[in-house]
């Protein structure tokens, strides 16, 4: 007795078997008036595989809207934040509140933040005269007032 006839003949296509008993399933409830079922689960199944797309649509655009990119104030490191979050500097450590414009130092309450600016003496005092220059003096005589 030959057991192995029937072998032969199977045809073997992985996966095809599943998608063949759905669709007979479905033919079978469209059959007894049950089409809304198979209407119903095919709208599902359409937004189980819409979903990951929008979803990611929606993540980039609100990325777009959300990134701020801008210079450390402090040591001019090239960042990259979220808007209103606070972030430290991975350069400096200096922690950095993210705004809609860039990066600003996060200070507690209170506290002023002043920029140091260099100035030149020589330029804010008058140059004195060489030694043995005679000097110019201008002198004015204040009215005297009378009681």
């Amino acid at each position: 007795m030959n057991q192995n006839g029937f072998n032969q003949l199977q045809l073997r296509l992985p996966g095809v078997g599943c998608w063949l008993g759905l669709l007979a399933v479905a033919w079978l409830l469209a059959t007894l008036g049950l089409g809304w079922l198979v209407k119903s689960v095919l709208v599902i199944i359409l937004l189980l595989l819409l979903a990951p797309v929008v979803a990611f649509l929606g993540l980039r655009l609100w990325l777009k809207r959300s990134l701020v990119e801008g210079d450390c104030p402090v040591c001019s490191q090239s960042l990259t934040g979220l808007k209103n979050f606070q972030t430290p500097c991975p350069n400096c450590g200096t922690v950095l509140k993210t705004t809609a414009s860039g990066f600003q130092r996060a200070v507690p309450e209170g506290t002023i933040d002043v920029q140091a600016v260099d100035v030149n003496a020589s330029a804010t005092e008058p140059a004195s005269p060489a030694p043995g220059e005679p000097i110019d003096v201008e002198v004015r005589q204040l009215p005297h007032s009378e009681d």
